[in-house]
């Protein structure tokens, strides 16, 4: 199967894995559950949820029991784009190429529906039936989306990313921001789908971080550089919002160069991590290609 076809198959599974679990715009309270659909459905190129399903396929998990883990991840990070996208955070108002959804609602709708997806995520967890059954791993999953996605992970980045706006921070810290704010979510969605494998041992999980780990850099240079040569069509969010920011990106603090020459780098690291996995891990070799040149 051709990774366009693949991610398709994921990107459906998602999105019928959202539709179970969000609650009807029918049920009190209307508006926001009508909200918390409007902002995680019907949108997105699914990475993170994919990642989880070609992880645990790779290790050879049935794709039943990575639905789960694949919809809390994907709550995860639409709650911390509709936060991100905030008056007080980078103040944008068109997300996934449709208005954002404090603009489609209101701002303290938008504020609710990130605490409720959230919260969503970890009900998931602590819920599906079809999650692998021992309370341990599902304990560590628990673990590990918290981790990622709290203070030391995706919310400290965008700490960081706030008071680093209109200054000039070193390549160190740059790389710390991202490692956070983007790339916590990347290692974690690998490592859920590692974790739906029980037999899974310690050092094929540290091998697959360090996967996780190099892509989630990545991707957010690529991100940075399509920032600068994307368009707003393409990239379904303002072309150019970083840089009217003043925020901090590769680009700006190495040149688009170097930028180019470091995804490139961390591509291939990410590449020799997966020889382990031999013909099983095609797909996340496929997706770490994707990542490197993605459009939008």
């Amino acid at each position: 199967m051709t990774l366009s076809a693949l991610l398709g198959t994921y990107q459906a599974r998602t999105e019928q894995a959202l539709q179970h679990w969000l609650p009807s715009a029918q049920i009190l309270p209307t508006r926001l559950h009508e909200a918390m659909r409007y902002a995680a459905l019907d949108g997105g190129k699914r990475i993170r949820p994919a990642l989880v399903y070609m992880t645990g396929v790779a290790l050879g998990a049935p794709l039943q029991r990575l639905d789960g883990p694949a919809c809390a991840l994907e709550l995860i990070h639409v709650y911390s784009l509709v936060h991100d996208d905030l008056p007080a955070m980078d103040d944008d108002d068109l997300r996934r190429g449709k208005p954002t959804t404090h603009i489609a609602f209101d701002e303290a709708t938008a504020m609710l529906v990130g605490d409720a997806l959230q919260s969503l995520a970890f009900y998931i967890l602590a819920h599906d039936p079809h999650m692998v059954s021992d309370p341990a791993l599902r304990l560590r999953m628990v673990e590990t989306l918290a981790l990622a996605s709290g203070s030391r992970g995706m919310a400290g980045g965008q700490a960081i990313d706030l008071t680093a706006a209109g200054r000039e921070i070193t390549l160190a810290e740059l790389e710390d921001m991202h490692i956070h704010k983007t790339g916590a979510l990347i290692r974690a969605s690998v490592r859920l789908g590692a974790l739906s494998q029980p037999d899974s041992d310690e050092t094929r999980l540290e091998q697959l971080d360090h996967y996780a780990k190099c892509m989630g850099l990545a991707f957010q240079i690529r991100d940075d550089i399509l920032d600068i040569e994307g368009d707003t069509a393409t990239l379904g969010k303002p072309q150019g919002s970083d840089l009217a920011g003043n925020k901090p990106t590769y680009p700006a603090r190495v040149g688009m160069d170097e930028a180019k020459r470091m995804a490139h780098d961390l591509h291939q690291e990410a590449l020799d991590s997966l020889a382990p996995l031999g013909d099983a891990g095609q797909p996340l070799r496929d997706i770490a290609e994707y990542i490197i040149h993605r459009r939008s």
